[in-house]
């Protein structure tokens, strides 16, 4: 298995993709710094990063309108493959469909798309409203994406991440979802979103849309990587259906990037302590942690900027531990107070950690 050096690309709290010169200098950047691979954001808000026939088709929204007349993610692989670094496309938002907007423009024109909860109300979690993962047309329209940049760009593989394969626990109360669970099961839906039994089948449909997405990314190309980047485990089974020791199990993944996001080394050191001991030795290649660097709340006592010490310590601890590589969130942190965390690592000769541990 590759050894990832990784960092997430995204357009949130970022400018990086507001500009073709903005993409190379970061791209040239994480060269130099030492990066290997990099996750650029394709599908966030409601709508693509590059330009989408099935986005206009569908929703008449081609693209991102502050990247009309562009192509982001073309423009970041053009940058990468000038210096050697492969390009993840990844698709943040998942079966999520719009965050404080009611599900947004993609809910008004497919309403039938909409994710219910327990009261047959909207469903939405932590500000996000979803579309209904269990929907077949949802489903289909979510494949579609990652088949369209599978077939038009020349990338590395595609990414996914604690919104997909991923689903609210509170979801699933639709009729339709309601039914096929009384027709497979003998049973009614429970009203307790937690019940072992609902739990277990719910994760399972996810699992079986894994499947499928694997089979087809793989048909088009067998080396494309399939990247996710689920939440902590059990959490994310808990409370986003994620039941991701059954996807490595089934083969369903590559590379997997638990977002182990802890604010200090001890806490991650717990963390990571801890999923180590969900893989066995061959499971454990595929396993390069999410690290956080960056968080900008808008409340300063609430923000978080990892300092280079403390990058560098849990980068070290992460091969210490037999751990090959890791991601980083996000790109924008190395650019910070003149490009601190860049320089620490390139002084660091981050490139060549690996052939020294």
């Amino acid at each position: 298995m590759k050894i990832i050096r990784g960092v997430w690309l995204t357009n949130v709290d970022s400018q990086i993709l507001n500009s073709k010169q903005s993409i190379i200098d970061a791209i040239n950047l994480l060269a130099d710094t030492g990066f290997n691979t990099v996750f650029p954001v394709v599908w966030n808000k409601g709508v693509t990063q590059y330009p989408s026939e099935i986005m206009r088709t569908t929703f008449n929204i081609e693209i991102d309108p502050s990247f009309q007349g562009r192509d982001p993610l073309a423009e970041v692989i053009h940058a990468a493959q000038k210096v050697g670094i492969d390009v993840i496309p990844w698709f943040e938002y998942g079966f999520a469909c719009s965050y404080q907007k009611n599900g947004g423009h993609i809910l008004a024109k497919k309403p039938h798309w909409t994710g219910k909860d327990q009261n047959n109300n909207l469903l939405k979690k932590n500000g996000f409203e979803w579309m209904n993962a269990f929907e077949e047309e949802v489903q289909e329209f979510m494949i579609g994406l990652f088949l369209e940049v599978a077939k038009k760009y020349d990338i590395a593989g595609v990414q996914g991440d604690d919104r997909l394969p991923g689903f609210p626990c509170e979801g699933g109360y639709d009729d339709k979802t309601k039914t096929r669970y009384r027709d497979q099961t003998g049973r009614n839906v429970p009203f307790n979103i937690k019940d072992s039994f609902w739990l277990k089948w719910r994760a399972n449909l996810l699992t079986d849309f894994l499947e499928k997405l694997y089979q087809e990314i793989k048909a088009i190309n067998k080396n494309l990587i399939i990247s996710l980047s689920p939440s902590l485990y059990p959490f994310c089974y808990q409370e986003y259906l994620q039941d991701y020791p059954t996807w490595i199990k089934k083969g369903l993944v590559d590379i997997i990037h638990p977002q182990l996001y802890r604010r200090d080394l001890k806490a991650y050191k717990n963390l990571l302590k801890d999923i180590i001991k969900q893989f066995d030795a061959k499971e454990l290649e595929r396993l390069f942690p999410g690290i956080l660097m960056r968080v900008n709340s808008g409340n300063p006592s609430r923000d978080f900027h990892i300092s280079p010490e403390q990058l560098w310590e849990t980068i070290v601890y992460n091969r210490l531990s037999g751990i090959k590589g890791e991601v980083l969130f996000f790109l924008e942190e190395l650019l910070a107070n003149d490009q601190a965390l860049a320089n620490f690592l390139k002084f660091k000769t981050y490139k060549t950690i690996d052939e020294k541990n």
